[in-house]
C-alpha cells in the first residue's frame, strides 16, 4: 500500500515548479480545450468576415462589383448548411491543426506574460485596474508578435472552399522539369495542410506572408485592454478572489465556479462589442495573398484570371505578361475605406452575432480550465509542501 506521506509524481513538480510554469501550462489547456470545442463555430466566424473580399469575383470576374454578388454565406444556421453540404464534417474542422498550434503557444505566453507584468507595473503602480490594463497589453502584444503567422495559416485554411477556387487554369507558372517551379492547383483545395500552406506561402509569397494583418492584430490589443481587466473586476466582486488564485476555505463551490462563469461571459461580451471591427479588416488583410510577378492577380480567397482571360480572349502581346495590379487592400486605413465605400457599416460586423456565439463559449472554455487546472496544480503544490514539512496526517499515525 502507497505511504500517505509520500509524494506523488505531480506533487513532486509542482513543488519545484515555479508560478510561470503553472501559468504556461495551465493557459497552453485552456486554450487547447477551447480550440477543439470551438473550431466549428470559429469557421463559419472567419467565411461570414472573408468572404466580403472574394464576393467581387464569384459573377463576371474583373468587372463585378460586390454589392451585386448573392451572398454566400448568411447567418450562423445558413453558413454551417452550405459548409456542411459542400464539405461535411472535416469542414467544420478545416484549420484545427493551427488553432491547436496557435492557442497552445497563445495562451501559453499570454497568461506566463500577464502575471510576470502584473508584478513588475506593480511596482510603478498602485491603481489595481492600470496594472491589469498594462499588463494585457504587454502579454497581448508579446502572444501576438510570436503566433501571428499560426494565425494567418489558419484563417487561410478556414477560408477557402472548393467552390472558390479555380483549378482550371494554373495559379502559379510551373515548368515541366522544374524542381524549384512553383506549385499548381491540382486539387480544388489550395492548401491541403498546415505544412503545406506553411510551404506553398513561403515560396510563392515570401516570409511577409506570415505577417499579414500584424498591424491591425497588434491594434486588437484593446481587446484584451478590456477583457482581462473587466473579467479580473468582476471575478474578485463575484468570487472575492483573483483570477488564477485558489477559493477562500470554506467557500461555496457552486457559487465559485458560478462567479468564474458569469466574469467570463460578462467581459468577452463588452470587449467582443467594443473591438470586433478590426477583426474584420485582420481578416481581410490576412486572407488577401501578395501578388507575385507571373501569377494571375488574386484577390480575397479566389484566383482571377488577367481581364483578357475574363472577357474570353487571349492576348499574346509582350506587355502582358508585365501587368501587375496592387492588392486591393494595403494596410488599415485603406482597408477601411474600401470596405466602408463598396460594402458599407455593415460589413465591419458580418459575422459579429456568430463571433459572439463562438468567442464567449470559447473564453468561457478557456477560463474555467485555467482556473481549474490553476487550483490543481496550487492543490498540488501545498499538498506536497505539507508532506515534506511533516504536516501530512497520516491515518496509521491518527490525526496530529
Amino acid at each position: 500500500m502507497q505511504d500517505p506521506g509520500r509524494l506523488t509524481l505531480g506533487q513532486r513538480w509542482a513543488v519545484n515548479a515555479s508560478d510561470s510554469q503553472f501559468n504556461a501550462l495551465a493557459g497552453a489547456i485552456g486554450g487547447f480545450t477551447s480550440g477543439i470545442v470551438t473550431c466549428p463555430l470559429d469557421v463559419i466566424k472567419t467565411k461570414l468576415q472573408a468572404q466580403g473580399g472574394f464576393a467581387a469575383m464569384q459573377r463576371g470576374g474583373a468587372h463585378a462589383h460586390a454589392g451585386h454578388t448573392p451572398r454566400i454565406y448568411e447567418g450562423l444556421v445558413g453558413t454551417a448548411t452550405v459548409i456542411w453540404r459542400e464539405e461535411g464534417l472535416r469542414g467544420m474542422y478545416r484549420g484545427l491543426g493551427p488553432i491547436i498550434m496557435g492557442y497552445l503557444p497563445t495562451w501559453a505566453v499570454w497568461f506566463t506574460v500577464y502575471n510576470k507584468s502584473k508584478k513588475w507595473v506593480g511596482q510603478y503602480q498602485t491603481n489595481t485596474f492600470a496594472i491589469n490594463f498594462w499588463s494585457s497589453i504587454i502579454a497581448g502584444a508579446s502572444s501576438t508578435i510570436v503566433t501571428n503567422p499560426i494565425w494567418v495559416i489558419k484563417t487561410r485554411l478556414m477560408s477557402q472552399t472548393a467552390s472558390h477556387d479555380r483549378p482550371r487554369f494554373s495559379l502559379f507558372p510551373k515548368g515541366d522539369n522544374t524542381p524549384t517551379a512553383r506549385p499548381t492547383l491540382a486539387a480544388p483545395w489550395h492548401y491541403k495542410s498546415t505544412l503545406d500552406a506553411a510551404r506553398k506561402m513561403y515560396t510563392t509569397e515570401g516570409i511577409l506572408s506570415f505577417y499579414s494583418g500584424l498591424t491591425p492584430a497588434l491594434l486588437g490589443l484593446t481587446h484584451v485592454a478590456v477583457q482581462f481587466p473587466a473579467y479580473e473586476y468582476l471575478k474578485v466582486k463575484f468570487t472575492g478572489r483573483s483570477m488564477g488564485a485558489q477559493p477562500t476555505a470554506g467557500q461555496d463551490e457552486k457559487a465559485h465556479w458560478l462567479g468564474i462563469l458569469s466574469a467570463s461571459i460578462l467581459s468577452k461580451i463588452l470587449a467582443s462589442s467594443a473591438t470586433y471591427p478590426h477583426e474584420v479588416i485582420r481578416t481581410r488583410l490576412q486572407t488577401q495573398r501578395r501578388p507575385i510577378p507571373g501569377q494571375e492577380y488574386m484577390q480575397g480567397l479566389g484566383g482571377v484570371a488577367p481581364p483578357e482571360q475574363a472577357g474570353g480572349g487571349v492576348t499574346n502581346t509582350p506587355a502582358a505578361p508585365q501587368q501587375q495590379q496592387v492588392p486591393k487592400y494595403r494596410g488599415i486605413a485603406m482597408t477601411f475605406r474600401t470596405i466602408l465605400r463598396e460594402e458599407g457599416w455593415r460589413a465591419f460586423y458580418a459575422g459579429m452575432g456568430t463571433n459572439m456565439m463562438r468567442a464567449v463559449p470559447a473564453a468561457t472554455v478557456t477560463m474555467l480550465t485555467y482556473e481549474y487546472v490553476m487550483r490543481q496544480f496550487n492543490g498540488a503544490r501545498t499538498t506536497g509542501r505539507q508532506k515534506l514539512l511533516g504536516q501530512y496526517d497520516r491515518p496509521e499515525l491518527g490525526s496530529t
